[in-house]
């Protein structure tokens, strides 16, 4: 990723993947809590502060040029879309225990709503608190986004849709705010709607798709979650917390689904 530290616009450095940075409390292969570490008081104009940068470090992401950068190399930015509603499909269907009527019903629905892309751009595909460092002395300023495996180019919008599966907010229901990915519905904070708005005044990217994007991110997520308990549900590990990945898959779903219904985030 060095290419893209090279021109563009500023971005948050990359930190060697080797280097586990985690908040207090956490540990390597156990989920981050998703409040902040001990002793930062998360205000409200903090959580404001935070959501802001990082709608503009998505923005500045998908700014770099991937052709002066020799990072369209990364992969197959042609049908990006078709490619990953299809694999993702196959997985779940691979990997597939219980009846969940739901995340077939949203792969039918994503098959026959993909939109058309816009002009390529650098995708990190895992974009979410847990994976930006902040600067100690300043929480509303990005030094570094780290997880750069399923790096690729593609729709940008994709990549918004993925950080959006993430930001659970204050009013979805209790079962979905269990599986949030850090303090995204703290006061003060943005909602989906207005992480989504931010960056599309940054980026000037239509918005008109965006419960496709959002939903497939919802789906993507779902599947990750089966993949996990099928280890459980196979025997291949004991381990407690693989087991409630049914219900993550579950609970993903039915909010996938109702955002296929919904022209709203």
């Amino acid at each position: 990723m060095r290419a893209g530290a090279a021109a563009g616009p500023p971005l948050p450095r990359r930190v060697d993947p080797r280097r586990q940075v985690l908040p207090d409390g956490a540990a390597p292969g156990r989920r981050r809590p998703p409040h902040p570490p001990r002793g930062v008081e998360f205000t409200p104009a903090l959580a404001r502060g935070l959501a802001g940068a990082a709608a503009d470090a998505l923005a500045d992401l998908h700014a770099i040029d991937i052709d002066a950068t020799g990072l369209v190399a990364l992969g197959h930015p042609d049908g990006y879309v078709r490619r990953q509603v299809e694999g993702w499909t196959k997985r779940y269907l691979a990997a597939r225990t219980d009846d969940i009527p739901a995340v077939e019903a949203v792969a039918a629905w994503l098959s026959g709503h993909m939109p058309t892309s816009g002009a390529p751009t650098l995708l990190h595909n895992d974009f979410k608190y847990d994976n930006l460092v902040l600067a100690p002395d300043d929480l509303t300023r990005i030094t570094a986004i780290l997880d750069w495996e399923m790096a690729t180019v593609g729709d940008p919008l994709m990549d918004l849709g993925t950080a959006l599966c993430y930001w659970v907010q204050a009013d979805d229901p209790p079962e979905l705010q269990a599986f949030a990915f850090g303090p995204t519905h703290a006061p003060g904070s943005y909602t989906r709607a207005e992480f989504a708005e931010h960056y599309a005044r940054r980026t000037g990217r239509s918005l008109d798709a965006i419960p496709f994007y959002y939903a497939f991110g919802l789906f993507k997520t779902a599947v990750v979650a089966q993949q996990i308990y099928l280890r459980f549900a196979r025997g291949h590990t004991q381990d407690p917390r693989f087991a409630i990945m049914i219900e993550a898959v579950r609970v993903l779903a039915a909010q996938a689904e109702r955002a296929t219904a919904s022209a709203h985030l």
